[in-house]
């Protein structure tokens, strides 16, 4: 709902409370008026003026110019007739015109169509107005046309500010919906595409002749892809040097050569976490978990399995095949928590940054991207000389909420 829709609600309850106001007056100040009569038929057009264009006061597309001319044209009117209908006594005393505060509706109505000029504008010709059925400038007429001028300027400000703000919202939730689905696809061709065409290069140069400039083909359009697919990414890593180790809270873009992690069957039931990472216990790699069940939804069991997939993948890659790997599943009452840790040499400092330069989204997609989509954490803890460790967190509230989406 538009923002500005609550003040053309409000504006509507407040055409039609005051027009019963300023019948009220009238009736009360009835033996003031030289000519009632004149008041009276007044009075039976503003009620149904009123009455009938409730409809136009109730947004801003059904606001019309034509309507907004009318509609100062019988408040204007109303204050010109406002010396034929009273005695002089009572103009000289200042008491209210004929429409009394059922003018300000009218100004407002231009605030909320126009924005502040049109206020200001609207505000002034009815100033104007009071002026010449005073036939003087008085404090009181100052003071209470200075008192219109100045509050319909400024809701007419503000309602061009809320409509610069919405607009700007749309626009940024449209870029991060963009930016999401960007993400997904760079995941997407990361985990298929880039691996298949790295795997054809080393191949290619390894057998050599025709193959190798196959392979030499396939590196260049390696290339191609790594840039269009991370080009307009933003970066988020942040880190802090200290003693020699830094942290990260994304993760080394590796090589993606080898192939994705298990796959987690298609059944709509809640996926054991266990059974997904089960295959990646071998005589190098220690898995440790729950002895009960770690319950996930499907989706959010698949994406985590395939997040921790990808951390092994690099395990293999930079820390080498005889390097040691741990998993260490947690089952806390709030999120899961999956670590995985390695004994290999650790990221040399820079090679973070290089790499997500150079295009290289591995981890930065596969896992941080995925982790931050089920509403988790990624956390990179890297020593050089001893190991990297990745800790991987999925709430469990926001996991459910996200995966039902």
């Amino acid at each position: 709902m538009s923002v500005e829709q609550p003040l053309w609600r409000a504006l509507t309850g407040y055409r039609v409370l005051t027009a019963l106001y300023a019948i009220g007056v009238f009736v009360s100040m009835y033996d003031t008026f030289a000519r009632p009569w004149v008041a009276i038929a007044y009075y039976v057009v503003l009620v149904v003026w009123t009455a009938a264009t409730l409809d136009k006061v109730s947004g801003a597309a059904r606001c019309t110019r034509r309507f907004l001319f009318v509609d100062l044209t019988i408040a204007l009117t109303g204050i010109l007739l406002t010396p034929l209908a009273a005695s002089p006594d009572r103009i000289v005393e200042g008491s209210p015109t004929l429409p009394s505060i059922w003018t300000a509706g009218a100004v407002l109505a231009f605030a909320l169509k126009g924005g502040w000029r049109w206020a200001a504008v609207a505000s002034a010709l009815v100033g104007v107005a009071n002026i010449v059925q005073r036939g003087a400038v008085s404090r009181d007429t100052v003071h209470n046309v200075l008192l219109v001028w100045v509050a319909s300027i400024a809701i007419g400000y503000v309602v061009e500010v809320a409509r610069a703000s919405e607009a700007t919202l749309a626009r940024a939730l449209e870029i991060e919906a963009a930016t999401r689905e960007r993400e997904r696809l760079a995941r997407d061709i990361h985990d298929g595409v880039l691996q298949v065409l790295a795997m054809v290069q080393r191949r290619g140069n390894a057998l050599g002749g025709e193959a190798a400039e196959l392979g030499r083909m396939a590196g260049e359009q390696e290339v191609a892809l790594r840039t269009l697919v991370s080009e307009g990414l933003p970066s988020r890593a942040s880190g802090d040097a200290a003693d020699g180790a830094f942290v990260r809270a994304v993760d080394d873009p590796g090589d993606p050569a080898d192939p994705p992690g298990p796959a987690a069957p298609d059944d709509e039931g809640p996926h054991d976490l266990r059974h997904l990472l089960s295959g990646h216990a071998s005589a190098l790699v220690t898995l440790s978990d729950p002895g009960a069940p770690v319950l996930l939804p499907p989706a959010t069991a698949r994406e985590l399995a395939a997040a921790v997939g990808a951390a092994m993948d690099n395990v293999r890659r930079h820390a080498g095949e005889g390097a040691r790997a741990w998993i260490l599943v947690e089952d806390e009452p709030d999120a899961v928590v999956v670590t995985v840790r390695d004994d290999g040499p650790g990221i040399p400092e820079g090679r973070l940054e290089r790499a997500e330069g150079e295009g290289r989204l591995g981890v930065a997609q596969s896992i941080r991207g995925r982790l931050r989509d089920l509403g988790g954490t990624t956390e990179l803890y890297s020593v050089p000389g001893q190991g990297t460790e990745v800790e991987l967190r999925v709430p469990r509230g926001g996991a459910q909420g996200r995966a039902a989406r």
